[in-house]
């Protein structure tokens, strides 16, 4: 589980095939590699993924066929920065929301404005997941936990403070460009819950 308070931006250095899915190696920043421990998750553009491996600068990950298909990972190429998160101690705060690192569905970045200091951003989100986003409620963009500030026909908008924008990877992003989605793990479970009381 994870909170989507990025704790590091670090870079995609290389991914090798092997059987048909990728060992990924990801450089991480100011994310001491050395606290990292074997087997545990880390969420890479809100992909959690398993450590398998480290070395002086970074950790392998192997990545699925599955997680290929769902996410951004499988078009990331060297140096590109990725937003990375450890998983949630049982002792911290919780300062975002809830995130599973397992991504929904792959949106697109819209549109960039100027806001004051900040940035609005316009995202665009696939159908079949845009009953789960309300205006004020959470949505994980790229590993990100954000306020939906309104909704748009065919996805929403947010607005980015000047500390997101300065520590997070949202400065490589431009128009365009793909970006990972985590609906509110709350709604996704609210639904399943109504369909299964549901008369039948």
């Amino acid at each position: 589980m994870f909170t989507g308070l990025i704790e590091a931006v670090g870079a995609w250095r290389e991914a090798e095939p092997r059987g048909g899915d990728l060992r990924a190696w990801i450089d991480t920043g100011t994310l001491p590699v050395a606290e990292l421990v074997l087997g545990e998750s880390v969420a890479v553009n809100g992909v959690c993924l398993t450590v398998v491996g480290t070395d002086a600068a970074g950790f392998a990950a192997d990545i699925s066929v599955e997680t290929l298909d769902r996410t951004t990972l499988g078009t990331l190429g060297p140096g590109r920065a990725v937003n990375l998160e450890r998983a949630l101690r049982a002792d911290a705060r919780l300062g975002g929301h809830l995130v599973a690192g397992h991504v929904d569905g792959i949106g697109e970045v819209v549109a960039i404005a100027e806001d004051g200091r900040g940035q609005r951003w316009r995202f665009r989100a696939p159908e079949a997941l845009r009953r789960y986003i309300a205006e004020k409620g959470s949505v994980c963009v790229d590993g990100v936990s954000l306020t939906v500030a309104s909704l748009t026909g065919d996805g929403f908008e947010v607005a980015l403070v000047p500390h997101t924008l300065a520590h997070t990877a949202f400065h490589r992003l431009a128009a365009g460009d793909p970006v990972n989605l985590e609906i509110d793990l709350v709604a996704r479970y609210v639904e399943r819950l109504l369909g299964a009381a549901a008369p039948r």
